[in-house]
């Protein structure tokens, strides 16, 4: 049996093939907006370029109240009718591409190809054109919108940008929608339990080579990773060690005296990825005393599960939403800017705007022709949450 459908739903779901048509129409704004913002490079902590070319949009399209805040962070208001509530549309703007990459964007009526085009060049570049969008469509809010270029939010950056926004908030927020340029279909209403870090392995000058066992740092990172391989996982609830890069060394023929393994443990439960935590812990201590090397575990990310439940009406909507425009839903888990959301109890999710594929290399690309349907969720989304969709039940535990 399909969904039950409230009014406000009805009517929002009613309004998605002229807003395809629409956002059809204005999807090359957006593309230009996104080879603007993308090409210029915004690595982790240094997106101040990208970010003032945000605002500078927001500007052009009349937003009057844009500036940056003391973390980073660029934003707009867009003042609502009656301006009680803000709804913020955010996307984050740092991307893992240092500036020694060329950004140079290509577009063709088929793809568009660059570092970071995906994640999150065409997320930025929708909200930058939110302000063309709403006016061309002819869509007026009740609330307040806030559109927020968030800074530090990958890697070490550890969504700051975003956590510093929402702590410093002055208006109450009645929802979020986090917009990634990837992937059309997806939905994410719970957080995961996470947590990030990276363990250095360094050999002292004064390291006896002729020890038992002695050897360089990769093969000792390689000997931690074969112990926290053999963690036991449970298989419910859904958990994980993702172990993301390994590096060390110098050339061919010398030994490595540092190296570097960088982690993600996820889990559902919060109790798991405080055990694993432990567990990895104790093996970086075994490993460091066995071998004689200096092995250090730093910890600098850490995420708590919550959310939305699979019923709320925010949820609903999305699915709804999704399936109206032929678009298979995917619910996953995030460790995200939505996490930022949830752990200041604000009803929120994130969602893709257009396919892609090669995410996180430097030839990312996506596909245009989905960009209209994307936008048209969007939109969608934000008229049910300007509607009252969301205030009916639920809670973010």
């Amino acid at each position: 049996m399909g969904e039950a459908v409230s009014r406000t739903e009805q009517a929002v779901l009613s309004r998605l093939p002229e807003l395809v048509r629409r956002c059809a129409e204005l999807r090359d704004r957006v593309i230009s907006t996104l080879v603007m913002l993308g090409e210029i490079p915004a690595p982790t902590f240094s997106e101040h370029g990208r970010t003032a070319a945000f605002v500078q949009r927001l500007s052009g399209s009349g937003v009057a109240e844009c500036a940056t805040d003391g973390i980073g962070n660029a934003f707009g208001l867009l003042p609502g009718r009656d301006g009680k509530e803000s709804i913020v549309i955010a996307a984050h703007a740092d991307t893992p591409f240092s500036e020694r990459f060329d950004h140079t964007i290509s577009v063709t009526p088929e793809r568009i190809t660059g570092p970071a085009v995906a994640d999150n060049s065409l997320g930025l570049a929708v909200v930058a054109t939110l302000p063309d969008l709403l006016e061309e469509v002819g869509i007026s809010l009740r609330c307040n919108l806030v559109l927020l270029g968030s800074v530090r939010s990958l890697g070490r950056g550890d969504i700051q940008g975003i956590r510093y926004f929402l702590e410093n908030r002055k208006l109450p927020v009645r929802a979020g929608i986090c917009v990634e340029g990837a992937q059309l279909g997806r939905l994410s209403v719970r957080a995961l339990g996470m947590l990030r870090g990276e363990i250095t392995c360094t050999v002292p000058e004064e390291y006896d080579w002729t020890r038992f066992g002695a050897t360089g740092a990769i093969l000792i990172l390689n000997e931690l990773i074969n112990r926290i391989a053999a963690i036991r996982l449970p298989k419910r609830p859904r958990s994980a060690v993702v172990l993301g890069s390994v590096e060390g060394g110098t050339s061919y023929g010398v030994i490595a005296t540092h190296g570097v393994l960088r982690f993600e443990v996820r889990s559902e439960s919060g109790e798991i990825v405080e055990q694993v935590r432990r567990q990895i812990e104790e093996a970086v201590h075994e490993v460091a005393a066995d071998t004689g090397a200096d092995l250090r575990l730093n910890v600098f990310g850490r995420r708590h599960p919550g959310g939305l439940p699979y019923s709320h009406p925010l949820a609903r909507i999305a699915r709804k939403t999704m399936r109206a425009l032929n678009v298979k839903p995917r619910v996953t888990p995030s460790t995200s800017e939505l996490c930022a959301f949830i752990a200041q109890k604000i009803p929120a999710l994130t969602i893709g705007i257009t396919r892609a594929e090669n995410i996180s290399e430097p030839d990312e690309t996506l596909y245009p022709e989905h960009i209209p349907a994307g936008l048209a969720q969007l939109l969608a989304i934000l008229m049910a949450i300007d509607g009252g969709c969301g205030d009916e039940t639920g809670n973010v535990d």
